[in-house]
């Protein structure tokens, strides 16, 4: 007999964990294949920076018990000068985190099968009917979730992900001890998440500073490997170059030392609009998708909501007498993505693309133009408001707007 589920998700982060905690609780048969060994799950390298917010705790009913710190405000850092924002959030610690999901969902009913690696679909009549591991192992559902992030071994052969290098962000972190969050010369970074704009430091991308405790922080940086990365980038630095150099430049790294036992925290996703995101009987979530929000790189949030909207989807799939598991039906998924999960994706797109652009001595006046706008207008900024785009736009920005036309011209 075939080994069947009502659901196969491939992939145990974020979203595979959530997916399969919402299904489950539907009392669903779900079965998630993870990569990892379990004993090693997750491994230390394969981490996140765990920036959230407390409506993300809410709504997922995520514990405090997972939560290395709250923190109150937001701090925007240029060369020169920072903008600070009031803001709860959340620190996370991953790994516990993505433990927590799993320990719940198995709670539910959902089965994990560890250390076996999904390679391919398994198809007939032109629809994926289950998924082939572990070398020659096979496993059969009504419908198939991909949530394995960028490797999308599924999505890729089905056509429904077009994830391209040149959106690809890579990122490393540390976690430290003897920071200096308070330095006489800095903004103050205690309960604090500082996300700092420097091409010096991160060409093309953001440095960042998350409080975790008394003296302690994660430390990291990203960029995308885009025309402003190449532009700005310095010859033969990789990204563990350039956050060495941030830790030896920046005097609040002077006395600071990486916390023992801790490893680099390294990742990847994609920050481009999505070609599709579901078909026949299968669908896409998290970053395999992708959905990362495309300015500030917050991924949990944006990965659970999609986990939410892909249960949804299955739940009126297979709820008839005579389950309906076509694109039409499973196309549900991908209207709620565009409604609740990234909604004004492209006019979000857009300012991401614009502010990589930006010179460095820009960055230094759009903390000036954050202080003088309503207190909103970053919040605005963030929802796509096209509107307050336009009110940190100065006429010295045509010739970053002409740039700007001009590659979405070339592609």
């Amino acid at each position: 007999m075939r080994d069947r589920f009502d659901v196969v998700i491939a992939g145990a982060g974020p979203a595979g964990g959530q997916c399969a905690r919402d299904l489950a609780e539907r009392n669903y048969d779900v079965l998630v294949l993870e990569t990892e060994p379990e004993e090693q799950f997750p491994r230390p390298s394969n981490k996140s920076t765990a920036g959230t917010f407390p409506s993300a705790m809410t709504a997922f009913a995520i514990p405090d018990e997972v939560v290395m710190q709250y923190t109150d405000k937001v701090v925007l850092e240029s060369p020169n000068d920072h903008y600070t924002r009031t803001q709860t959030g959340a620190v996370l610690e991953f790994a516990d985190f993505k433990r927590f999901l799993v320990e719940d969902s198995r709670e539910k009913g959902a089965t994990y099968r560890f250390d076996s690696r999904v390679s391919a679909p398994i198809m007939e009549n032109g629809e994926i009917v289950g998924v082939r591991y572990d070398g020659d192992r096979e496993v059969y559902a009504d419908i198939v979730i991909d949530a394995t992030g960028p490797a999308a071994p599924l999505a890729k052969k089905l056509d429904v992900c077009n994830l391209e290098r040149e959106h690809q962000a890579i990122g490393i972190e540390y976690e430290f001890e003897n920071v200096a969050v308070n330095h006489d010369d800095y903004a103050d970074l205690r309960d604090a998440m500082m996300l700092r704009l420097d091409h010096d430091l991160a060409p093309g991308g953001y440095s960042w500073i998350f409080h975790t405790g008394e003296d302690t922080a994660k430390v990291g940086l990203c960029y995308i490997q885009n025309g402003s990365h190449h532009k700005y980038a310095k010859e033969g630095m990789g990204i563990d170059d350039y956050l060495e150099y941030w830790l030896d430049s920046d005097p609040r790294f002077d006395d600071a030392e990486k916390i023992s036992g801790t490893q680099a925290h390294r990742g990847s996703a994609h920050i481009q609009k999505p070609k599709s995101m579901s078909t026949d009987r299968f669908m896409a979530i998290g970053d395999t998708v992708p959905t990362i929000d495309p300015l500030w790189g917050e991924g949990i949030h944006k990965g659970m909501k999609s986990a939410r909207a892909a249960a949804a989807t299955v739940d009126a799939a297979l709820t008839p007498d005579e389950p309906q598991t076509d694109a039409d039906t499973l196309s549900v998924y991908d209207q709620l993505w565009h409604r609740d999960v990234a909604p004004k994706h492209d006019a979000r797109l857009m300012m991401t693309e614009l502010l990589y652009l930006a010179p460095n001595d820009r960055y230094d006046e759009l903390m000036d133009d954050l202080r003088r706008t309503d207190s909103n207008t970053l919040e605005q900024i963030n929802r796509g408001d096209r509107r307050a785009i336009l009110e940190l736009t100065h006429f010295s920005d045509l010739s970053l707007l002409a740039q700007y036309a001009k590659r979405r011209l070339n592609r």
